[in-house]
């Protein structure tokens, strides 16, 4: 994580990416606005100043910072008051970020029909494909690594993904 080496914009991209899910989990806890944003704030520089801790043996890292939001939350909640966590059962009920086993068992099954697929194009166009939508090589780059036309990557490239949906069709 590039947040851990203190890099800001990736901070930036992070903040952009999961501050209304966090901003939610704390609002649905404290129900006032004005707490809310403070906290955010709080959590955030807890999440920068603890980034490197990170274990994604462990989890997500949407559910490890949903964690520090909802913790802070929470302490915030008993700080002000001397209610129960029963009184705010809601609390509770954040939803994980973890797939289901179904889901699980689905995203393996659709990932061995790809493979599957994949294995039977060309080996030269399969690289190519997972260059391109795997790891986001463009066009040119492709046609300067393999030696051929733009156009021709092109035309190779959909073709393959015509093949690809053919064979993963019902």
């Amino acid at each position: 994580m590039r947040v851990a080496t203190a890099d800001q914009q990736a901070f930036a991209t992070l903040y952009d990416a999961t501050s209304a899910k966090l901003y939610g989990i704390i609002l649905r806890i404290l129900r006032r606005r004005d707490l809310a944003d403070e906290i955010l704030q709080e959590v955030y520089v807890k999440i920068w100043e603890r980034a490197a801790d990170f274990d994604p043996g462990r989890g997500s890292p949407i559910t490890w910072m949903a964690t520090i939001a909802r913790n802070r939350a929470l302490d915030e909640v008993r700080r002000h008051s001397h209610a129960s966590i029963e009184d705010t059962p809601e609390a509770l009920n954040v939803a994980s970020d973890e797939p289901l086993p179904l889901q699980l068992a689905e995203t393996a099954e659709d990932v061995r029909r790809l493979k599957e697929c994949l294995d039977k194009l060309d080996p030269k166009r399969r690289d190519m494909v997972v260059l391109a939508y795997m790891n986001g090589a463009s066009r040119e780059e492709l046609s300067q690594q393999f030696g051929h036309p733009v156009a021709t990557i092109k035309t190779w490239l959909h073709r393959s993904i015509a093949q690809l949906r053919s064979c993963l069709s019902p």
